[in-house]
C-alpha cells in the first residue's frame, strides 16, 4: 500500500481523490456535487492510499487553519475496501504529515456514524450537533 498527496488539482492523485469522493459522498449519500466540490479544493493537501496495484481505495484532505490547527475533511473508504483497516491508514499518514509540516491540533467534522472511529484513532467530539449537507455531524478534535 501507499499514501500518495498532492496540492495539484491537476493531478492524478488529487482525480483519484476526487473518484472516491464522488463515489462515497454524492452517490452514495447523496450529497450534492456543488457541495462535495468547493472553494478550498486548491487550498488543501489531499491524500489517497493506493493497493498494491494503484488502485485507489481511500481519501482524505487537510485544510490549514490558524494557530497551528488544520482540519480534517473528506475522509472516505470506498465501499468495497471498508472495515479492513485502511481508514485508521490514511488518518495517520495525514496526521504525520500534519505533524511534520508544524501543526499541534487536528479538527474535523464527523458524521455521527463515524464516531466511533475517529474516537478509536484518537479523536474527542465536542459541542453540538450540527448538519451538514443535510447530514448530522459533530466536531472532533484531536493533538498531535
Amino acid at each position: 500500500m501507499l499514501v500518495a498527496h498532492t496540492r495539484d488539482t491537476m493531478s492524478d492523485i488529487y482525480l483519484d481523490a476526487l473518484k472516491i469522493r464522488n463515489q462515497v459522498f454524492v452517490v452514495e449519500q447523496n450529497v450534492p456535487l456543488d457541495l462535495e466540490i468547493d472553494q478550498y479544493e486548491a487550498l488543501t493537501v489531499h491524500f489517497v492510499l493506493y493497493d498494491e496495484n494503484r488502485l485507489p481505495m481511500a481519501t482524505v484532505r487537510l485544510l490549514p487553519m490558524e494557530d497551528q490547527k488544520i482540519k480534517v475533511q473528506r475522509m472516505a473508504v470506498l465501499n468495497e475496501h471498508r472495515q479492513k483497516g485502511l481508514g485508521k491508514i490514511i488518518m495517520q499518514a495525514a496526521e504525520t504529515f500534519a505533524k511534520e509540516q508544524g501543526y499541534h491540533s487536528l479538527i474535523l467534522g464527523a458524521q455521527l456514524t463515524a464516531v466511533p472511529f475517529y474516537e478509536r484513532v484518537g479523536y474527542q467530539a465536542e459541542g453540538d450537533v450540527f448538519l451538514d449537507a443535510g447530514i448530522e455531524h459533530v466536531t472532533m478534535t484531536k493533538e498531535i
